[in-house]
């Protein structure tokens, strides 16, 4: 029964679903105590999981389609519609994925914001670090384009760096 295969399917997606969550936190985690040594397996982690859930998604797409003609409904109907037209108990369980998913891409889409702000003021610190070594400093010229001057300026080096 193809309700099954696609309850089956809304779990596995769950759980990468969760496993993003999880990765994405871990990597907020590095970003936000400034250990930039395991970032890069921290990103490839997330990579692999996304690459789960796009091949997960294919999945989940053909068997909700065709569980939509089986319903009567377009192949292209949502999973509200879906669980909406299922007889019981998987009206239930698919409403219960449904919401599960709201929550969870939420969750996510937050995490992800927050970790593409964290990544962003590192970037520029570290530029802003490597500009004092280079003894210049950026500024904006007339027309708003990013110009560089040469300062001269005592530098104090902290053994952190």
């Amino acid at each position: 029964m193809s309700l099954i295969d696609l309850a089956s399917v809304l779990w596995r997606s769950r759980e990468l679903l969760e496993m993003l969550l999880f990765k994405l936190e871990e990597e907020q985690l590095l970003l936000a105590s400034n250990r930039s040594r395991w970032l890069s397996h921290a990103t490839r982690e997330v990579e692999v999981v996304l690459d789960q859930i796009r091949q997960t998604e294919v999945i989940r797409a053909a068997y909700s389609q065709e569980v939509a003609l089986e319903l009567g409904l377009s192949p292209e109907a949502s999973l509200g519609e879906l669980a909406d037209a299922a007889p019981d108990p998987w009206s239930d369980l698919l409403h219960q994925h449904r919401k599960a998913f709201l929550m969870l891409t939420s969750e996510i889409r937050a995490l992800a914001d927050v970790n593409r702000e964290l990544l962003t003021a590192g970037q520029r610190a570290a530029r802003e670090t490597m500009l004092a070594f280079a003894e210049t400093v950026e500024t904006y010229g007339p027309q708003g384009q990013t110009v560089s001057g040469a300062i001269r300026r005592p530098t104090l080096v902290d053994e952190a760096i």
